[in-house]
């Protein structure tokens, strides 16, 4: 016997076998059971979802030999028939290919005319949107009021093309594109009768390439089948769709969280020699870098989610939560970026090194000992331009910073610290910052951070528990280095966490000072005499937030001159 494709073999006969729609095939089946069928019935939706398959099961119902109901006997002649495509009274029409007039026209033209066989004549009209204007004309008198023995059943992927008052004669029923799941588990259906051997992993590929279309994953099946020799492996599935291995990405986000280039750049080589399409190689970053995202927020989907790799859950901990944020927005904007790249290779590896370079406390030697050399030569130059401190740090290039992290529960206050100067000054730890240079991350570090002690051989700052993912070794390391600079000797740096402060950080302290600021310029517009005279003239009403403070304007501020 000729081989039949699987989509055709395994096209649901019943309602009780279409797989995702429910929500349409209880309407269908009490409508039936109660016979309350309407003589004009749209299935819209995406292509492969079961709007055709529906319209011929419902033709099927009304004409089954046993009587109109929501379950077809499917063993009559008239049920056969409609199975096998050759049911006198089911007219076909594919209206793509029958746009003009006149088709339609001599289509109606039997309209009048009774059944041959069955109890209604069913015109189903597939892809009904590719009717032209004047087809529309003629159908709509008759779709409006049909003959009794008429039934229309139209099918549409484009919905929004027809006409208003087509759309206002009809029923419309939205099929639902269909699930990962939902698709997995009829393929396994399927396997399983025909006895064909698979992999799980496998049928996860397939019902993701097959974009909610159960018809797309049926035929995509059949490719498995004739690519795997007889079975459905992953790797079999993966060459056929142009994936690379899933091991792939677990050591792209390995070598992301090591901060090894070498490792990225190794790994990109080896994904290269596949010649696999890069667009998918991002598409599959981003579904590990998502279900990364989804172990840390709920490590128990672990065991119980099939489709997550199960050496994902060793990168809980490697990388931090905002990290997989950043990474996944970096290579988003890499995937709109592509088309732009040179080439395709280029702009997947710029990706990946646009990673690394975002993550903080990178182990990279170049990249660390250029930064050495950056913070030596801030330091000097900032040497140069202080008159107060004239004597170079010994040894800066190589700091010996330790940090310890305490999380200590205690709310009591700390102690004010003020710090003696290398010019005998005695300074707060906001000035001191104000005076380090620091920049990005390290700098907002020491900003959000209070100092507890410092002495001789080290310093003593806390910060907030919720600000814990500031502190990395990279950035406590950066922030010795230039305390060490500024004090003219290295100190150990120690960072301990605190449910509640009871002290002003920098940070605090600035925004503390950015409403203060606020409140007086508010407060001196109010009281200046023009504003108060449109006060009086026009009922006029200050609106909060609208006056900002500027410098320029401070010293005529104060005198109520000019605002």
């Amino acid at each position: 016997m000729t081989y039949q494709a699987l989509a055709r073999t395994w096209r649901p006969k019943q309602f009780s076998e279409v797989v995702g729609q429910a929500h349409v095939v209880d309407v269908l089946a009490h409508a039936l059971d109660h016979d309350r069928v309407h003589h004009a019935l749209l299935f819209t939706g995406t292509r492969g979802v079961g709007k055709t398959t529906l319209a011929r099961i419902f033709a099927k119902a009304l004409n089954c030999e046993s009587g109109i109901s929501s379950q077809p006997c499917g063993v009559c002649g008239h049920c056969k028939a409609v199975d096998e495509g050759r049911f006198i009274d089911l007219q076909e029409v594919d209206a793509a290919s029958r746009t003009r007039v006149d088709d339609t026209r001599e289509l109606l033209d039997n309209v009048q005319y009774a059944p041959a066989a069955g109890r209604y004549k069913v015109y189903l009209i597939d892809e009904v949107h590719m009717l032209s204007g004047h087809s529309f004309n003629a159908l709509l008198k008759t779709l409006e009021e049909p003959p009794a023995h008429v039934q229309f059943l139209l099918a549409t992927t484009d919905p929004q093309k027809l006409p208003i008052t087509v759309l206002s004669r009809c029923l419309q029923f939205h099929l639902r594109s269909l699930y990962p799941g939902q698709i997995v588990d009829r393929l396994k259906l399927i396997l399983d009768a025909e006895k064909i051997p698979f992999e799980d992993p496998a049928l996860q590929l397939l019902a993701r390439a097959s974009a909610g279309s159960m018809r797309d994953g049926l035929s995509l099946l059949d490719q498995a089948i004739a690519h795997g020799g007889g079975e459905v492996r992953q790797v079999s599935v993966q060459s056929m769709l142009g994936l690379i291995e899933s091991r792939f990405i677990v050591q792209l986000l390995q070598a992301l969280a090591d901060g090894q280039a070498r490792g990225l750049l190794d790994v990109a080589a080896d994904i290269a020699e596949r010649a696999v399409d890069y667009t998918e190689v991002l598409d599959s970053l981003l579904r590990y870098l998502y279900q990364l995202a989804l172990l840390q927020s709920l490590p128990d989907l672990a065991g119980d989610d099939p489709t997550i790799d199960p050496e994902l859950p060793t990168l809980i901990d490697a990388l931090s939560k905002e990290d997989v944020q950043l990474y996944y927005q970096i290579v988003l904007l890499g995937k709109r970026d592509m088309p732009l790249a040179p080439d395709p290779r280029t702009g997947f590896e710029m990706c990946l090194l646009r990673m690394l370079a975002f993550q903080p406390g990178i182990a990279d030697d170049r990249l660390q000992s250029q930064t050495q050399k950056d913070l030596s030569e801030a330091g000097q130059a900032a040497q140069t331009s202080t008159a107060a401190r004239k004597t170079a740090v010994s040894g800066a290039g190589q700091p010996m910073i330790v940090t310890t992290e305490t999380k200590l529960s205690q709310t009591a206050a700390l102690p004010e610290q003020n710090v003696v100067d290398t010019d005998g000054s005695s300074v707060q730890w906001w000035q001191i910052i104000a005076a380090l240079d620091l920049q990005g991350v390290t700098r907002e570090l020491a900003r959000n951070c209070v100092l507890v002690k410092q002495d001789a051989q080290q310093v003593i700052i806390a910060m907030p528990e919720t600000m814990q993912n500031l502190v990395t070794p990279g950035r406590v390391n950066n922030l010795g280095e230039a305390l060490g600079r500024y004090f003219g000797s290295m100190r150990r740096v120690n960072v301990q966490f605190r449910t509640d402060l009871h002290k002003e950080s920098p940070a605090v302290r600035d925004r503390r000072l950015v409403r203060e600021r606020q409140y007086q310029t508010e407060q001196t517009v109010e009281k200046h005499p023009v504003v108060q005279q449109l006060r009086e003239d026009f009922s006029a009403v200050l609106v909060p937030g609208s006056v900002h403070p500027v410098d320029s304007l401070t010293s005529s501020k104060s005198s109520g001159e000019q605002v």
